[in-house]
């Protein structure tokens, strides 16, 4: 169940069209639905503003299918995750309207519908190389789906410091900066140094051996001395454009009315 599912039960129970008995059955599942193998939390759309997401390794692609199904059925929506193809084959067959982005291992079906406000700011992602985009994909397609306008910057790297700064006008427009690098990382601090704006840092596992799958990237953000700077995990595209689409909603997911 959803906000304007919710507010539409509650309305119909202030006017009498449903019996505050009907409301109590009709609640009575929620806020979770146990399949066996899993627990959907069918809470979370009304709690945080976006559906659980179906993180689809470790899961048969049986599993992701019915889980991702139940998600459609109620909330309209839903995203899965490292997705496989075989796990992307299984869910289509469920849900076929669901589409299949390889490159970032997402399937994912419908999208967020933010404010006026809110989805006129811009999520820009940008990344230093090329390497890095299947990463960068995977941000932008969850900040996408949770409703906000995303603009993508491929290899703009400080190897070649002036294709960034050629991009001053964009990097002025964002209200949110996802920067996805490998290597030494250094990609996140050099942009959040030019701009105003929040810069979510996304180490990847790109590089060479002293790279350490993505550690060195890490640490190097983590002590990036521009300020402004958050950093998640390596390679945790998902979780770098929930966090940009949670700063871009604000406080406006849950209004308080009078």
């Amino acid at each position: 169940m959803n906000e304007p599912d919710l507010r539409e039960l509650l309305g119909a129970v202030r006017t009498g069209a449903v019996s505050p008995d009907q409301a109590v059955a009709a609640l009575r599942n929620w806020p979770y639905e146990n399949l066996g193998y899993a627990r959907i939390d069918h809470h979370r759309n009304l709690r945080k503003g976006s559906p659980e997401v179906v993180f689809c390794e470790g899961k048969t692609p049986e599993q992701a299918a019915e889980i991702f199904a139940r998600l459609v059925e109620h909330d309209r929506r839903a995203m899965a995750t490292r997705a496989s193809p075989a796990h992307a084959r299984a869910i289509r067959e469920q849900t076929p309207e669901a589409l299949y982005h390889a490159e970032a291992r997402i399937v994912m079906l419908g999208k967020a519908e933010l404010s006026a406000e809110a989805a006129s700011g811009l999520v820009l992602v940008a990344t230093g190389g090329t390497a890095d985009i299947p990463v960068a994909e995977e941000a932008a397609l969850t900040a996408g789906f949770n409703g906000c306008r995303v603009t993508r910057l491929w290899d703009v790297g400080i190897a070649g410091i002036h294709r960034l700064l050629d991009e001053g006008r964009l990097l002025a427009e964002a209200g949110v900066i996802i920067a996805v690098a490998g290597m030494d990382g250094a990609l996140p601090g050099v942009i959040a140094g030019l701009v105003a704006c929040p810069v979510i840092a996304v180490p990847t596992s790109i590089g060479y051996g002293t790279g350490l799958g993505g550690v060195a990237a890490l640490m190097n953000m983590l002590n990036a001395c521009a300020p402004g700077v958050g950093v998640v995990n390596i390679d945790n595209g998902f979780g770098a454009g929930y966090l940009a689409a949670s700063i871009m909603r604000g406080s406006r997911t849950h209004p308080v009315r009078d």
